[in-house]
């Protein structure tokens, strides 16, 4: 996947600036920034959610607006950063939502997107789970049953925002652990948009920093993820430093950089 902006294109994907990435197939792309960088804003355009007003972005190089709707959820799978279900669903009917894109219309699923489905619940360990209640569920266990939908989406491109938001340290390294095994054991793409840099460094093997809509600096986690550039990112001087038992890079805040002026907005 590609997505080209136009240097000076303030206003071209709402609020993103001139920015160009490009995603390559099996990879795992962390998208770093602080609020109102526009991180989300990125992950809905690589979606195919908001239209760019200038530049394009491309999918195995065709442009994602000639893809329809259901073509594109069966080719790109999102999991937001907080699901709100208007009725009560058990989790394996979340699951199976996951599986829309591939039927027709007033088609109903069948053996193999059950099929699917469990298979999902199963590689995102909330097989056991495929009775209950949605609503009934852990913050954790939400989140997996959500990341089981889209991999039951069969999509080879996934889009994640704040998976580990509100999540606690524990569910933090299953989430980091569960996104490693499926980008290795499946193969899948992913894009995630997170605050948290350490998920970032566990999870990713490259990140792109945006800063007030525009690509601060891009690559492989270890050449972007200094100390120089969280200073600059988010005026916070931090310790960064290879950790060999967690085996990535860590980032130890220590303090904020004064006399700064930051701009709050969601991200």
């Amino acid at each position: 996947m590609e997505a080209r902006g136009h240097p000076g294109d303030e206003d071209g994907w709402a609020g993103l600036q001139g920015v160009s990435l490009e995603v390559r197939p099996g990879s795992r792309v962390g998208v770093l920034g602080a609020n109102g960088s526009g991180k989300t804003t990125l992950l809905r355009v690589l979606g195919g959610t908001l239209g760019p007003d200038r530049g394009r972005v491309t999918l195995d190089g065709e442009d994602v607006r000639r893809f329809s709707r259901r073509s594109l959820a069966r080719r790109i799978a999102s999991v937001p950063q907080e699901t709100h279900l208007a009725f009560d669903y058990t989790v394996l009917e979340i699951a199976l939502m996951g599986r829309y894109p591939h039927l027709g219309p007033f088609e109903l699923e069948g053996v193999r997107d059950l099929a699917i489905a469990r298979d999902a619940l199963l590689a995102t360990g909330t097989a056991a789970l495929e009775r209950r209640s949605f609503a009934t569920l852990s913050g954790g266990e939400k989140q997996r049953v959500i990341i089981a939908s889209a991999v039951a989406q069969s999509a080879g491109l996934m889009l994640l925002d704040e998976p580990t938001a509100s999540l606690d340290l524990g569910y933090q390294l299953e989430i980091a652990a569960l996104l490693r095994r499926l980008n290795a054991d499946r193969g899948i793409t992913m894009v995630v948009a997170t605050h948290d840099l350490n998920f970032a460094a566990s999870v990713c093997d490259e990140l792109v920093l945006l800063k007030e809509g525009t690509v601060l600096a891009s690559g492989p986690v270890e050449q972007v993820l200094t100390r120089e550039r969280v200073r600059e990112l988010y005026q916070v001087e931090a310790d960064v430093h290879f950790h060999e038992d967690a085996g990535h890079v860590t980032v130890v805040p220590l303090r904020r950089v004064t006399g700064v002026a930051r701009h709050e907005g969601r991200g």
